[in-house]
């Protein structure tokens, strides 16, 4: 389907209804993933493109609806068992014969494949080759990463966004490195802030389950993932202290990772815990944020800053919910930062030339939350305020930015919970934080009467996902 010149994949999904009715006429409704112009635009040119993310982010539903508008692919799932069992025990026999894209849906469960697809790319090199999905960041097995180096493209997905649930192509981080002020205010919402922030990003939380439900879910998913996907990227003891980890790491949302500290809460030695930490990271459940200097070398010397990827999750591990948040003042700093982290995080993937990411701290002085920097150095920061109201003080980490870079400083920016911009200065500026998605935001088409995948092809992808 063609919205302009980019073409977007719509994924289905029931809306649950709160009276009693027949579930056929569920109203259905369709979000376009923004990542998906960026993966056709790698398939064009590139043998291999592996889209990666955390479990559940709709990889597999993407990665079908890819497959069926490409004539003659084929789509395999290698979380059927004698899909697997046909690809370990024999991986280039398993994928001769296979013309057109071939869509390996979570391709680490046999990690013994990613040779046979090096064998057949460097025999036959065309573009749209493969298409690989994973749950887990295969850069972190070394192995696996360099069989397919300069060969692959990697995107990765992410829950949803703010722009995608509200049918927009975000244009943030193109306006603020561009020429024109931010201008205007904030329209009304019918989700307050708090509220976005517990609900967070997963498609079936998102669209599918009421309030009440969620915990359900989000307990399940963290069931799974700890105890069925860790083990299968190591073998580790001590599963049992994993969810108390990541609930240590998700009540310090945005905070500097002290190695030391987190070991003495909750009694992992430091050894064990960094491997468990980049256990996280390899499953897309926490990220680093590293800290900017005008060193390149002294920027990784630095101390990073460690968060959840998903604030719904974070709200969950910690037991809040929206009416909490409203109450509590003081809980909504850190996970609103923590927030805009992955709603910037989610635009960075499907930019065509996404800025590197950092944060600014001067030793015991004060700090940027977020510095965007575009390969010709031109940088742009970032502050969340959880207030109603910004003052000059609340610039004083930009000011100390922009005096640090002189010339390379094109904007400041203040996020905060207010309705109006509000110039502080000819670069510096107060904005509502649903800019963040509304500001230079495309509109697309977000409902559609008819079905994502017609039932003819939903039909043969099954049939080809069978290996006889």
């Amino acid at each position: 389907m063609r919205c302009g010149k980019s073409t977007f994949v719509w994924l289905k999904i029931s809306h649950l209804v709160v009276d009693f009715q027949d579930p056929s006429s569920y109203p259905t409704v369709v979000i376009a993933r923004n990542v998906t112009f960026r993966i056709a635009t790698a398939l064009a040119d590139r043998p291999v493109v592996l889209l990666h993310g955390a479990r559940q982010t709709g990889k597999s539903t993407l990665a079908q609806q890819i497959a069926a508008q490409r004539p003659g692919s084929r789509y395999v799932t290698l979380d059927d068992l004698t899909a697997r069992a046909a690809a370990q025990n024999d991986p280039s026999g398993f994928l001769a014969g296979m013309d057109g894209t071939v869509v390996l849906d979570e391709v680490q469960r046999v990690p013994e494949l990613f040779l046979a697809i090096k064998a057949e790319v460097d025999r036959r090199r065309q573009p749209g080759r493969f298409l690989l999905t994973g749950s887990a960041n295969i850069l972190s097995l070394p192995s696996i990463a360099q069989a397919l180096a300069g060969r692959m493209e990697i995107v990765t997905l992410w829950p949803f966004s703010q722009g995608e649930l509200e049918a927009r192509m975000e244009g943030f981080l193109d306006a603020v490195f561009g020429s024109e002020p931010p201008r205007g205010s904030a329209a009304r919402s019918k989700e307050s802030l708090e509220q976005r922030v517990v609900r967070g990003g997963f498609p079936e939380v998102v669209t599918a389950l009421a309030p009440n439900r969620r915990a359900a879910w989000f307990e399940a998913y963290v069931t799974t993932v700890l105890h069925r996907e860790v083990p299968e990227l190591a073998r580790i003891e001590g599963l049992t202290a994993l969810p108390r980890l990541l609930q240590l790491v998700a009540a310090r949302p945005m905070a500097l990772l002290n190695y030391a500290d987190l070991s003495r809460s909750c009694g992992i030695p430091q050894t064990t815990l960094k491997r468990y930490l980049a256990l996280f990271e390899a499953l897309f459940l926490v990220r680093t944020l590293p800290p900017w200097h005008g060193n390149i070398g002294k920027r990784l010397s630095k101390t990073p800053k460690l968060f959840l990827t998903d604030t719904g999750l974070a709200s969950f591990l910690l037991g809040l919910d929206a009416a909490r948040l409203q109450r509590d003042r003081t809980l909504v700093g850190p996970l609103l930062e923590n927030f805009v982290a992955m709603e910037l995080t989610k635009q960075l993937s499907w930019h065509p030339a996404p800025p590197s990411m950092y944060f600014f701290r001067v030793h015991e002085g004060p700090e940027v939350d977020f510095v965007l920097e575009q390969r010709s150095g031109t940088l742009v920061g970032i502050e969340v305020k959880a207030s109603t109201t910004v003052g000059p003080g609340d610039f004083r980490g930009l000011q100390v930015l922009a005096q640090a870079v002189g010339r390379r400083f094109h904007r400041g920016i203040v996020l905060y919970t207010g309705s109006e911009v509000v110039p502080f200065a000819s670069n510096l500026f107060a904005i509502p934080l649903e800019f963040l998605w509304t500001w230079n935001a495309k509109p697309k088409a977000l409902t559609r009467p008819r079905r994502a995948v017609p039932a003819k092809t939903r039909q043969k992808l099954r049939k080809s996902s069978t290996v006889r």
